[in-house]
């Protein structure tokens, strides 16, 4: 026979901590980069390809004086020019936002015939050498060319107008290829379940797809905008190149180049990497609050 425990004794018994286990000896590596070599990588690489160049044309800019650095960064000339890169690129990129989300969605959702045709169309400005696009499209839209003629008497080519459509030439492949896989991944299951709960074909498209592309939306819109703002091979053959009208930002640093004027074309270049920089990160910023409430 056993003999009984007391349950005093039970209580007063001081409990024992389960032993822990043991830790292996040999420590297993991960077969992915730790935090610490991809981020010297990252800031290794950004810092060779895009922050020390950076610098450099930023030290050439500050080696003149504020009077010299704001009467070439800030002539009436310059302002101009500003006035039309950065003009330009926003509307060119707000063409491309409105046409590129239906040519996106047709692409990804409907089969029919010369989907492949249209596919390369769209990348052929990813390959199509810049003075290439700009002597075509200075072509077709010149007061003789076949869209220029059928418009006459509207000029479009050597005008702001033949810059814009330039710029929309060379951006639209950035929001196409941007919402591409964001449609993909969105299911249909969600716009048949508000179909089946009443709402039409509008409200589905306010209310259900629209928010859900708007990130990817506005990151394509970003790209397209930052390609126009420094784009010069496709605009100098269709721009004109006159000044105060139809000469952009970059080939004012050109200009500046050719009359070795060095300090000038870095006070050119800072402006338009300070006001680039800025307004990209207010895109990102409405982009982040976007996903936020998406």
């Amino acid at each position: 026979m056993t003999a009984a425990v007391s349950p005093e004794i039970v209580a007063e018994a001081p409990l024992r901590p389960a032993p822990s286990p043991r830790r292996p000896l040999i420590r297993r590596r991960s077969a992915i980069p730790g935090f610490a070599l991809t981020l010297g990588v990252t800031v290794t690489a950004l810092s060779c390809i895009v922050l020390i160049p950076l610098l450099a044309v930023a030290l050439r800019a500050a080696g003149q004086s504020p009077a010299d650095f704001a009467a070439t960064a800030f002539s009436e000339r310059a302002l101009a020019a500003y006035r039309l890169s950065f003009g330009g690129a926003m509307v060119a990129a707000a063409i491309n936002g409105l046409f590129g989300l239906p040519t996106a969605w047709a692409i990804v959702r409907y089969e029919f015939p010369g989907k492949a045709l249209i596919n390369a169309l769209i990348d052929l400005p990813f390959a199509l050498p810049t003075a290439v696009a700009g002597i075509a499209l200075a072509t077709l839209y010149a007061q003789n060319g076949w869209i220029g003629a059928l418009a006459a008497p509207v000029k479009i080519a050597y005008t702001p107008v033949g810059v814009v459509i330039a710029l929309a030439f060379i951006g639209l492949p950035f929001v196409v290829r941007t919402l591409e896989p964001v449609i993909r991944d969105l299911a249909q299951d969600v716009e048949e379940a508000a179909a089946s709960l009443g709402a039409g074909r509008l409200d589905i498209v306010l209310r259900v797809v629209l928010p859900a592309l708007f990130p990817a939306w506005l990151t394509g819109f970003a790209l397209a905008f930052a390609r126009g703002v420094g784009e010069y091979g496709s605009v100098i053959f269709i721009a004109g190149n006159m000044p105060y009208k139809s000469e952009i930002a970059p080939l004012l640093i050109i200009i500046q180049l050719e009359q070795y004027n060095y300090a000038g074309a870095a006070a050119i270049a800072v402006v338009m990497l300070a006001v680039s920089f800025s307004l990209l990160l207010v895109i990102n910023a409405v982009q982040a609050w976007a996903r936020r409430f998406s």
